[in-house]
């Protein structure tokens, strides 16, 4: 495999997992930012530690979605971080479809 393909097929796998994003997206309440990876949760607890001086953030996602192109299963019920770095966590505004009537009434 030459680097060319090996570069095409990473962007491909990129792309899948952008589309697959947006196919889901809508499906949760948090997305969550972490130094290693980006996730998108619909429960959150998040805890702020220290030990031998050091701060660091132990956080708990529970139905969750993991960016990761290399992850065959991406869907999760459970997931533990622990990082030294920020944590960052966005709720998010999700909006419900706007339906038209087909007869053209307004709506209520």
């Amino acid at each position: 495999m030459s680097a060319e393909d090996l570069e095409n097929y990473e962007s491909e796998l990129e792309l899948q997992l952008y589309r697959e994003y947006k196919d889901v997206a809508n499906l949760f309440n948090f997305v969550v930012e972490t130094e290693r990876r980006f996730y998108l949760a619909n429960g959150v607890d998040l805890k702020t530690r220290s030990a031998d001086g050091e701060v660091f953030f132990d956080l708990t996602l529970t139905d969750a979605w993991v960016w990761d192109v290399y992850r065959t299963g991406r869907f999760v019920k459970s997931v533990r971080i622990v990082t030294f770095k920020d944590v960052n966590i966005e709720e998010l505004n999700r909006m419900e479809e706007l339906t038209i009537p087909k007869d053209g009434m307004e709506l209520d």
